[in-house]
């Protein structure tokens, strides 16, 4: 009698957690999924992960997994949300799972029963594990019910949130002012640097150009001298010209030849001729001819 007045009370008090359990987790809409356990050292290993979300889903909650993209009220409000977060139980020789329901304040509203398995193999021992871990919660029927107590809360986090971002953005603005007046500072630098690159380039290229404009006058005035000093005028004389510098001296007398615009130098054996606009002076000494221009004024 006693043994079964103790059953009796065992089941009760199950029942009691079922219906508990079922009471808070239907106000929650959203199961958050991590996408690695801690006993697990890479993400979605043996995918068991993705298998936690796939039941989740089974059962008839809405599971997310993080790096899904999250419906707009999850993303701004995770209270309304319970995670799942998987723990493995030591055992011996038997690979054991549980699963915790966690709310936003880190506070867990629910542990499933606990899954065991005898397989040897990590990705068939977890999966085993994990799905008889989830007869407990398939058990309870979950529907969502919207709760005051869950929303209102989810409000208050709403708006401490809210003032976060506003405070956020208040700083990212301050900062995107401070960039922007570092960039007008660092601009206004580039330009005044600029401009003495500028100026001093315009100052080489102005020197430069002096330069060059007086070495072109110093040797336009060269030039000049010499042309000066090379022009000889023509004076006539009986049958031809005589040649004078600016001296005046004589330099040679030119006689005609019969020929127009061809000349014998007198007293050598040369002749002058003119070629296009140019006087050409041609002495041949037997053994060779020699030429020169000459710049005659008649």
């Amino acid at each position: 009698m006693k043994v079964r007045n103790f059953y009796i009370t065992f089941i009760a008090c199950i029942f009691g957690l079922i219906a508990f359990g079922q009471k808070s987790i239907n106000n929650y809409k959203y199961i958050i999924v991590p996408d690695q356990y801690e006993f697990n050292s890479g993400k979605d290993k043996y995918q068991l992960n993705s298998l936690t979300k796939f039941l989740f889903n089974k059962y008839g909650f809405t599971a997310y997994m993080v790096g899904d993209e999250f419906p707009e009220d999850l993303t701004y409000n995770k209270c309304l949300g319970l995670t799942s977060e998987v723990k493995k139980i030591k055992g011996f020789l038997r690979t054991k799972l549980q699963i915790d329901l966690v709310d936003c304040d880190g506070n867990i509203v629910l542990s499933s029963g606990i899954g065991e398995s005898k397989e040897k193999q990590y990705a068939k021992a977890y999966n085993l594990a994990l799905r008889e871990a989830f007869n407990s919660i398939r058990a309870l029927s979950y529907t969502y019910e919207p709760s005051d107590a869950v929303l209102s809360r989810s409000l208050k986090v709403s708006s401490s949130n809210e003032e976060e971002v506003k405070t956020a953005e208040a700083k990212i603005k301050e900062l995107e002012e401070e960039v922007k007046a570092l960039k007008e500072k660092k601009e206004t630098d580039v330009v005044e640097t600029e401009m003495k690159e500028d100026v001093s380039e315009a100052v080489n290229e102005a020197v430069s150009v002096v330069e060059d404009v007086v070495e072109e006058v110093k040797e336009t005035a060269e030039t000049k001298v010499e042309e000066k000093a090379d022009v000889l005028y023509a004076q006539p004389i009986d049958n031809g010209f005589q040649l004078v510098d600016t001296t005046p001296k004589k330099v040679m007398v030119l006689l005609y030849s019969g020929v127009k615009d061809v000349f014998i130098v007198k007293g050598e054996d040369a002749i002058v001729y003119k070629k296009g606009d140019v006087w050409i002076y041609a002495e041949n000494d037997s053994k060779s001819l020699k030429s020169k221009g000459l710049s005659i004024k008649f």
